[in-house]
Order: C-alpha cells, then structure tokens, then sequence
C-alpha cells in the first residue's frame, strides 16, 4: 500500500497570493487568499457567488462583493482552485 506524502507548498498554501474560488457546502466564495490555518482560509476582496453561468466565460452571473475581508471555515470547502 502506497502511502501518502505532505508535500510543503501543496494545496491551499500554494495558492498564497492568488485569486481562488472555494466550492462550499452552501455557497461559492471567491477572492485574494491571503491567509491560511487548520481552521479557516481569508480572504481579501471577496466575493459570494449566487449564480455562476458558464465556466467558460469570463465573470459570474451574479456575484455580490462582501465588505471586508472574509473567513471561511476549512470544514465546509469541497473543493478549491483557480477559476477566473
């Protein structure tokens, strides 16, 4: 059995400094990750998204700006990455 290896600078602390989308539980968040723990991700300039319309497509179809820096628990992620 193959076992696994932590890989420093892998998965959301690789994406230090990008512009991220977070697949949530709920919602979608999307914005600057500036920040990272075992608990939680920040987020600067962030976005919730109500409605995404086509990936292919620059922009979202509706996505509201959050008015500060925002939080999201690590516990309702189901997946991350760069989208836009």
């Amino acid at each position: 059995m193959k076992k696994l290896v932590e890989v420093t600078g892998e998965g959301l602390e690789g994406f230090l400094g990008e512009t991220i989308t977070l697949f949530c539980g709920n919602y979608i968040y999307t914005g600057k990750l500036i920040g990272v723990n075992e608990t939680f991700v920040k987020l600067e300039k962030a976005y919730i998204v109500y409605e995404t319309g086509a990936f292919n497509e620059k922009g979202w179809k509706d996505a509201q700006a959050l008015p500060n820096e925002w939080y999201v628990m690590l516990g309702f992620v189901e997946s991350f990455g760069i989208l836009k």
